[in-house]
């Protein structure tokens, strides 16, 4: 069960912690190996949620895969999360975290889907042609590659889309064809 408000209070308090205790950076990279695991492993994500499975195995599991390379200050959160019971929220806590840094840092996501892989030449002229649009602000690009799109790119910044795919120009052409056939003549 999702809880948004649970994992921003809790990704919070992990994020002033790590600013007070001056290894925000440290966290950060755990955070991101966290976010890694859960994304990679759908298994390890059903046990986190799994209510068959109590806490203390919960956190076995998460010590085994990646206790050894945790900063101290996340190994305690962990714990804590399991005193608490809020393993099973982990991946929203993890996600609010990252959310929150960006928000912090400045930094905005962009996700950048074309039809073809692009060379690092267009990657980083795509990158200073989107810098431009939001000056101050550190960009984080993230490409995919969705054949499907024909040709051209989608543009997705913060939850609003610009699509300049082939693909769309189609559909709406498509939409604009309006067959009249049903229409009796006079």
């Amino acid at each position: 069960m999702q809880n948004p408000r649970l994992a921003s209070r809790y990704a919070k308090s992990l994020l002033d912690l790590a600013i007070e205790k001056n290894c925000l950076e440290d966290t950060l990279k755990d955070i991101q190996l966290l976010d890694s695991v859960c994304r990679l492993s759908s298994e390890f994500e059903s046990m986190l949620r799994s209510p068959v499975i109590r806490g203390d195995k919960k956190l076995a599991v998460i010590n085994a895969v990646v206790s050894d390379r945790l900063h101290e200050l996340t190994k305690k959160f962990i714990a804590l999360l399991g005193v608490k019971g809020r393993e099973s929220n982990m991946p929203e806590i993890v996600t609010a975290f990252i959310e929150q840094y960006n928000a912090l840092k400045n930094i905005r996501t962009v996700n950048l889907t074309t039809a073809t892989a692009m060379d690092e030449k267009m990657k980083n002229a795509m990158l200073t042609r989107i810098a431009g649009f939001m000056p101050g602000d550190t960009v984080d690009l993230k490409t995919k590659v969705d054949d499907r799109l024909i040709g051209g790119f989608v543009l997705e910044i913060e939850g609003k889309l610009f699509d300049a795919s082939v693909r769309k120009k189609l559909n709406d052409i498509k939409a604009n064809i309006v067959d009249y056939s049903y229409v009796s003549k006079m």
